[in-house]
C-alpha cells in the first residue's frame, strides 16, 4: 500500500524539468504521466513518485493527497 512519506512527497514535490516544471507531482496531467509510463519514468525517487502518482490518479484516489498539500 502507500507509505505516508510517499504521499506527502507526491503532494509537495515539484516537477523539476520539462513542460510542467514547478508543478506539483499530484497536479501533473494524467496524460503526461501515461506518456512517461510508456517511454520510461526517470530513474530514482522521482520516477518512483511519478509512477505512484499515476496509480493514484488511475484509481481515483487523489483525495488522499489533498489534505497533505
Amino acid at each position: 500500500m502507500f507509505e505516508k512519506q510517499q504521499l506527502m512527497d507526491i503532494a509537495r514535490t515539484p516537477m523539476p524539468f520539462g513542460k510542467y516544471a514547478g508543478k506539483l507531482l499530484i497536479d501533473l496531467p494524467e496524460e503526461y504521466l501515461l506518456w512517461f509510463a510508456k517511454e520510461g519514468f526517470p530513474e530514482g525517487k522521482l520516477g518512483q513518485l511519478m509512477a505512484l502518482t499515476l496509480e493514484i490518479k488511475i484509481e481515483g484516489l487523489e483525495g488522499l493527497i489533498a489534505p497533505l498539500k
